[in-house]
């Protein structure tokens, strides 16, 4: 079998190895925790490859204890990002960081999609300089798996932190680009899109949200999604919507909110339970249904942001992600780099453009397109 995809390998059987490049140095628990969950993945998924960036001598050391060799690349990066680094530093001086190195592997082809447990602001700076912007894209977003009582178990929020504005045709292009992340990441052959607002009244919302309210329900058609209109905070984890659209601010106040809550019930729960003699014994009665309790609520499980808007995949993990968090976001960037993810987002991307244009020259006479294939 010929592997025209540059950056894939052939496993012996012929088949196409998904490479992925992988910023050791990130996390806030360091490198040892990174390549702990680097190896739950590779144990799981038999077609996939990692280079691994960072200190090489340290990074080597624990390849081979956790018996990596012969699936991961190590590449040296001598320099880190901290958390507290501004983008326009990492910019300037960042050239040597394991960060910029993870992301130039995607950008020189060696590899189909980068992950980091970094500083969000410098990957995305990184990544805009480096990867660039889908053409018609102004405001790339970041695109997060929310729990929900959805058949698929989660719903797409964005943005959950790019950027804290959006305008009318930003979030127009974020219902474009979300709609295909369902669609493409999840599964979902039509999905249902609602705007974030105060209210789910036409009349509710600032004046770019009702232009956006406007500008999406036209785009339905030809973007293959069913428009629902406004939808509210209490709907982000229900069954009524698939892709909820919002502004960078919002969205991430959101996310951190719905995480915090997943702890503290969480916290409350094992409290409750070990009070007293007889709630220990409830507790052992109820160990089963309290563990599917905990993995539908556990951040972990859904963890890693995918930079949504840039010509090639980023997928960004918590910054305090333990091994498990680590794995899953993995898993995230293998499952998208395998669909092609990138190249059908860009056709979504231009197609909002195309109506974010005739908005602006054609006004609201301009005739809407029948839906196209699939993307």
């Amino acid at each position: 079998m010929t592997i025209s995809r540059t950056g894939a390998e052939a496993t012996p059987q012929g088949k196409a190895k998904t490479v992925l490049s992988v910023d050791a140095m990130g996390g806030d628990k360091g490198p040892a925790t990174l390549v702990a969950g680097l190896s739950r993945f590779l144990s799981d998924v038999s077609d996939a490859h990692a280079i691994l960036h960072g200190p090489k001598a340290e990074i080597e050391k624990l390849v081979e204890r956790y018996k990596l060799a012969d699936r991961v690349t190590v590449r040296d990066a001598v320099d880190v990002v901290q958390m507290a680094d501004k983008p326009s530093h990492v910019l300037r001086h960042g050239k040597q960081t394991s960060m910029w190195s993870a992301v130039d592997a995607v950008r020189n082809g060696e590899a189909d999609v980068c992950v980091s447990c970094g500083n969000t602001g410098a990957l995305m700076a990184i990544s805009m300089m480096r990867l660039r912007k889908a053409e018609g894209v102004k405001r790339p977003a970041i695109a997060c798996l929310w729990p929900s009582r959805n058949p698929s178990g989660f719903n797409v929020v964005l943005d959950v932190g790019a950027d804290i504005r959006a305008d009318q045709d930003d979030l127009l292009t974020y219902a474009m680009m979300g709609s295909s992340y369902a669609r493409n990441g999840m599964g979902i052959e039509r999905p249902r899109v609602g705007l974030l607002n105060v209210g789910v009244e036409e009349h509710k919302g600032r004046a770019e949200l009702k232009i956006a309210n406007d500008l999406i329900e036209r785009a339905a058609p030809r973007g293959d999604f069913d428009y629902l209109g406004f939808v509210e905070g209490g709907d982000i984890p229900s069954q009524k919507v698939d892709v909820i659209v919002t502004d960078g601010f919002t969205g991430n106040v959101a996310l951190k909110t719905g995480e915090g809550t997943a702890t503290l019930i969480s916290g409350l729960l094992r409290e409750a339970f070990m009070k007293t003699p007889l709630s220990r014994i409830a507790a052992l009665l109820a160990m089963t249904s309290l563990g599917r309790l905990r993995k539908r609520i556990d951040p972990r499980g859904v963890n890693g942001g995918v930079f949504l808007g840039l010509n090639k995949t980023v997928v960004k993990s918590h910054g305090s992600a333990d091994s498990t968090g680590v794995a899953a976001a993995l898993s995230l960037a293998h499952r998208l780099a395998t669909l092609g993810f990138s190249d059908k987002l860009a056709a979504r991307v231009a197609s909002a453009a195309a109506l974010a244009q005739d908005n602006q020259t054609k006004g609201d006479e301009t005739p809407m397109g029948e839906g196209t294939e699939s993307q």
